[in-house]
């Protein structure tokens, strides 16, 4: 599988949560509002590539109930890194007994923020081969967040097949890159990406850009509600270095393929890590039983 720098994960973080459809998070939340007023136990949610944390740190606020959150990650480090950075991130940390958690990376922790409990449990697993055993834990939802686009369809197939909970998942890139002011070279330059982002990130050829539409697909199909909304970061002069780096990382995986001059590659990726304005589509997914 894939892993991201953790300082990627974090210059990230802040385009991630202000981008979310907010149409469908209040769908989420009045589900979970309707989940939370029928049982005593906390809320489960599941989240898949949890990387940092960054998908609870967005949602978890928002939910008016105690909450229990498994974050899965093949990265140990990032697991590490997400403790790390929720035990900050809360009004206060209790650590929690690990005898009971010998698949965790590390002890499970009870978060308190705003006066609400929410405890976090870490799973490093490799959900190109681990995803039944995953998807087998009770949960009240499965969550993800810039995932979907790195797996294959293949993948995307299987876990369809296996999903039970409700299905919340965020940002899955749709292939749209806007750049400003517009340049010649802006259409092969994201051609070469996407053929690049088809690469095999752990789980077989990636789906990309196809990814969210094959997700909708097939949960229909199984019989889920699924509703889709627009999540593009939009991104200004507040976001030079997320712009920069995103310039960098575009062009060099464009120069990887060899579909591009170099020269061209080189080229784009200055004058883009310049731009004062750049838009990059996402979709956001809920998916429901009927």
């Amino acid at each position: 599988m894939t892993s991201f720098s953790t300082d990627w994960l974090s210059l990230r973080e802040a385009a991630d949560h202000r981008s979310r459809n907010p149409f469908l998070q209040n769908q989420v939340l009045q589900y979970l509002e309707e989940i939370g007023s029928l049982k005593n136990d906390p809320i489960d949610i599941i989240d898949l590539g949890s990387g940092t944390g960054s998908n609870l740190r967005a949602l978890a606020p928002l939910i008016q109930h105690s909450q229990t959150w498994t974050l899965v990650d093949y990265d140990p480090l990032l697991l590490i890194a997400a403790r790390e950075k929720l035990c900050t991130w809360a009004d206060r940390y209790i650590d929690g007994d690990n005898h009971h958690y010998m698949d965790d990376v590390m002890r499970p922790v009870t978060l308190v923020k705003n006066h609400l409990e929410i405890n976090v449990t870490f799973l490093q697993k490799d959900l190109s081969s681990d995803l039944s055993l995953i998807l087998s834990k009770s949960a009240d939802l499965i969550t993800a967040a810039a995932f979907f686009d790195l797996v294959a369809s293949d993948w995307i197939e299987q876990f369809c097949k296996a999903l039970q909970a409700p299905l919340y998942t965020v940002l899955t890139y749709n292939g749209v890159e806007k750049w400003f002011p517009t340049d010649p070279s802006d259409a092969e330059i994201l051609k070469a990406f996407h053929s690049h982002q088809a690469r095999d990130k752990g789980f077989g050829p990636a789906a990309g850009p196809l990814a969210l539409n094959k997700l909708k697909h097939l949960l229909k199909q199984r019989g889920f509600q699924v509703d889709t909304g627009s999540s593009p970061w939009m991104l200004g002069q507040s976001d030079s270095s997320l712009i920069a780096r995103l310039a960098l990382g575009t062009a060099k995986a464009a120069a990887e393929t060899k579909l591009v001059p170099i020269a061209t590659t080189e080229q784009w990726s200055v004058l883009r890590s310049q731009s004062q304005r750049c838009e990059i589509g996402h979709d956001d997914l809920f998916a429901i039983y009927e």
